[in-house]
């Protein structure tokens, strides 16, 4: 990959891993709810589901999936179950007082890993880089050289820095009718992110 083609690519995944979705309200959340160092958790559990993401891209797994309607469908509801019940148990939670003895590690890392996986957007985001990006004359795996530690260094700097956001503003709202207000604020974009997925338009229709 040249210096030119990786520029590109780490641009686009810089707005790829920025742009406001499921995994950013769940990191400004979960900083909010237990702090920090325990919301790197969630910070990790991105980073595994991008790894994942990332092999089975370099694999043409997602291309299979992507070809896939029906499983595509069936993933893209139930990713939008999800993300609107998790909304609404936020919503009804948030005038509960935060316990952060309650969210142990592996429970904030599994949540976050949820999240990140059941959004079947991510399928085609991780396919549009590889089809975009990856040089068919040159040996997939000597490019992930390149590509791995580039998407993996953006993702891990993007949702740290949301993770430390949340961290700031439940130190801020810590105690005050605000922290309930921007606690179904986050409840109320995982419900409207669920309504999206599910009546989004599968792709190519």
């Amino acid at each position: 990959m040249s210096f030119e083609a990786w520029t590109v690519f780490a641009l686009f995944w810089a707005v790829f891993v920025t742009t406001p979705g499921p995994n950013h309200v769940n990191c400004i959340q979960t900083g909010m709810s237990v702090g920090f160092r325990r919301g790197l958790w969630a910070v990790a559990a991105i980073l595994t589901q991008a790894t994942l993401f990332l092999t089975l891209s370099a694999a043409g797994i997602t291309a299979l999936i992507a070809a896939a309607p029906m499983a595509f469908e069936v993933a893209k509801l139930l990713g939008a179950g999800v993300l609107i019940w998790l909304g609404l148990r936020g919503w009804i939670m948030a005038r509960h007082p935060v316990q952060a003895a309650a969210r142990p590690g592996g429970s904030v890392f599994w949540r976050a890993f949820l999240i990140a996986t059941i959004n079947p957007k991510s399928v085609a985001g991780y396919l549009a880089a590889f089809s975009q990006f990856v040089q068919p004359g040159v040996p997939i795996w000597d490019q992930m050289g390149v590509i791995f530690p580039t998407a993996l260094t953006i993702t891990a700097l993007s949702y740290t820095g949301f993770t430390a956001l949340g961290a700031g503003l439940g130190r801020a709202a810590l105690g005050a009718v605000f922290n309930v207000w921007l606690r179904r604020i986050m409840a109320a974009l995982f419900i409207g992110y669920g309504v999206v997925l599910g009546s989004a338009a599968m792709p190519g229709r």
